[in-house]
């Protein structure tokens, strides 16, 4: 690891240690596998909007590049080359990176999977995406900056991560980890970024937020985006 990587090792350890039932959606990653559709939902509205596309076309990212740094196993990569981007997936974790090769062949799916940070990918793309990912690198500010360079002009840049607020630690550490519903040490409540800092963030490297709106979760629409951002929320931003 580089001085100027994002990379963690105890994180890359961490996630790789839960790579075997990654694609299980009752195993170590099942709350991935609850968030991912509200990602989605969020992801594929703002594409149609940032890049003013057809809300009914089948694959609005066709032509178009995507890298998804923190992919993981591709619970986020796959949909993203379903909607026709040419994608590029990198994460620290080597485990994690060859069940997303095995998966995306499995599923007949074109993605360049790669072991290392952002810092270690080249070019530019459309589409930026890092989802649950700042709370675990080593300089946030640094790793905001890295996202920047990887920013194609006119490109868009999703981000989502836990807010710093009673309410997240209670529903994401006590609760979650405390269960047993994620991981116990997946995260450190003091890496936890509230929206204003995010924002901030991305204003200094030069780039302009589109967009900040809410994960929220309540007893009959479980996970769902909202205005409430006390335990998570997600950012769109493109250059300014």
């Amino acid at each position: 690891m580089t001085n100027t990587s994002s990379i963690v090792d105890r994180e890359a350890a961490h996630f790789g240690s839960m790579a075997a039932d990654w694609w299980d959606p009752k195993g170590k990653s099942a709350m991935l596998h609850k968030l991912n559709p509200v990602r989605l939902q969020y992801l594929r509205d703002r594409i149609d909007q940032h890049f003013d596309c057809d809300e009914c076309q089948f694959r609005p990212l066709e032509g178009k590049s995507a890298l998804d740094v923190g992919c993981g196993a591709g619970l986020l990569a796959e949909p993203l080359a379903r909607l026709g981007a040419k994608v590029t997936g990198v994460d620290a974790a080597a485990e994690v990176i060859a069940v997303a090769r095995g998966h995306a062949e499995e599923q007949g799916l074109e993605i360049d999977y790669r072991v290392g940070g952002v810092e270690d990918v080249e070019g530019q793309f459309d589409l930026v995406t890092a989802m649950e990912v700042i709370e675990h690198v080593a300089e946030p500010t640094a790793f905001v900056a890295a996202l920047e360079k990887r920013l194609a002009p006119g490109g868009l840049l999703v981000m989502s991560t836990p807010n710093r607020t009673a309410w997240s630690k209670l529903l994401t550490i006590t609760l979650a980890e405390g269960m047993g519903k994620i991981p116990r040490g997946t995260h450190d409540y003091d890496q936890f970024i509230p929206p204003e800092e995010l924002q901030a963030m991305l204003g200094t490297v030069g780039l302009e937020v589109e967009d900040v709106t809410g994960i929220a979760m309540g007893p009959m629409k479980g996970l769902h985006l909202s205005d409430d951002m006390r335990l998570n929320y997600l950012v769109s931003a493109r250059r300014a």
